[in-house]
């Protein structure tokens, strides 16, 4: 049985950016279970947080009663998907993409249901894509697409600058073919993904009602970015990684109690499952009590990824950090104007030159807001101005800033 208004609650919560035929899908998903899929081209060795939302898609939609069919790009890893990209991608061995492969599923299971009713189907198109004849493939997938479209394509235009190689120019193609593929041999009627992906899951829904004259859907969701556009789940250190082995759980609980105060509600919209009222009443402050709802979500999606041991350590330690035998620590106050890490711990640390702060910052000694500071030139943020923060200089000076009145 299907939970009806799944459409509608994807939409509440800001996710929907471009769909066709609407009116029709969502009377599909009311109606009965659907078989849909999302890809992942296995380019490393785990999932990160860009995935993690697509995850959490699949998850909402597995939950409304639909089966996902989760697609691992062995195949299409092999030639780099152009999209939101200006450069070609590396080429990857079939033994490495292999191995990603197995790194993905395993952690996929935490999210997707593999068994029971409307259990997920994993699938990898490498074994329908590397023996094509590439004749026939052209007969009958390539005589459907126009190059004078495919180059309107913004997933194209932005290459075209630099330079779009043939085989780059086969991918829309093949992931077309990917979603026929699906159609014929599990009925699958919808791919979901990224907003980046549209030109290419447009193309296979084209696809499917040109070859076999029946309806299929296409949906993307927007990407999960900051406020000023920027793709979040990235940081100094790299990409904010599923792999406790890559990305510490306590540090994956760092980054989301970190990002800003404007980001959260969106965050917690598009990545956790508290019902959206408590989600508002959680967000409406301006002020330091969004430091609460900062922790909250920290916990929630550190929950979901590394469970609830990890996310209870990770919350006591970032307690312990921001408190614990600092509630007595010294208040200083800077000038407005006053952002540099460096120039703070001259005015506040009584550190007595700015090469010598950078020295401690390079000596891994600096942190602010409980994170380390690992760039000489680095900031404060506009919200840390705005609500206090925290600097730390080695292991026992804590220093409780604000900006002067």
């Amino acid at each position: 049985m299907v939970k009806k208004g799944i459409l509608e609650e994807l939409r509440a919560r800001g996710l929907v950016k471009q769909v066709v035929f609407e009116d029709e899908l969502k009377e599909l998903l009311d109606t009965e279970s659907q078989s849909f899929y999302i890809g992942f081209d296995p380019t490393a060795d785990s999932l990160h947080v860009g995935h993690f939302m697509q995850m959490i898609v699949a998850k909402r939609l597995q939950d409304a009663g639909h089966r996902p069919i989760i697609l691992i790009g062995g195949g299409t890893a092999m030639v780099g998907d152009p999209s939101g990209r200006t450069d070609m991608r590396s080429m990857m061995t079939k033994e490495t993409i292999a191995h990603n492969v197995a790194c993905f599923k395993k952690q996929m299971e935490k999210f997707i249901r593999f068994d029971g009713e409307n259990a997920a189907i994993l699938v990898n198109n490498a074994d329908w894509l590397l023996d094509l004849n590439y004749i026939d493939f052209l007969r009958e997938v390539g005589a459907n697409f126009s190059v004078n479209r495919m180059l309107t394509a913004e997933c194209y235009k932005q290459r075209l600058e630099k330079g779009l190689t043939f085989l780059e120019f086969n991918y829309m193609l093949m992931q077309a073919y990917d979603f026929l593929v699906l159609n014929r041999k599990y009925g699958c009627v919808m791919e979901f993904g990224g907003d980046d992906q549209w030109s290419n899951i447009l193309a296979g829904a084209d696809l499917i009602r040109r070859k076999e004259q029946k309806s299929a859907f296409a949906l993307t969701f927007a990407l999960l970015t900051t406020s000023e556009g920027i793709k979040m789940g990235k940081t100094a250190k790299g990409a904010v990684w599923l792999d406790p082995n890559k990305t510490a759980p306590y540090d994956f609980f760092q980054y989301w109690r970190n990002i800003a105060d404007q980001d959260v509600e969106k965050v917690f919209r598009f990545l956790t499952f508290l019902p959206l009222d408590e989600i508002e009443e959680l967000t409406k402050y301006n002020d330091e009590r969004m430091n609460k709802a900062k922790e909250r979500l920290a916990y929630e999606l550190t929950l979901m990824v590394h469970g609830k041991d990890e996310a209870d350590s990770a919350l006591q330690k970032a307690r312990a950090a921001f408190s614990g035998d600092r509630d007595n620590m010294p208040e200083a106050t800077i000038p407005s104007g006053m952002t540099s890490v460096a120039d703070i711990l001259v005015a506040v640390a009584k550190v007595p030159s700015k090469g010598e702060a950078k020295r401690l910052i390079q000596g891994g000694g600096i942190s602010v807001d409980s994170v380390k500071v690992t760039d000489v030139f680095a900031s404060v943020t506009e919200d840390q101005l705005k609500n206090g923060f925290v600097l730390q200089k080695g292991k026992k000076n804590f220093y409780k800033v604000s900006v002067e009145a």
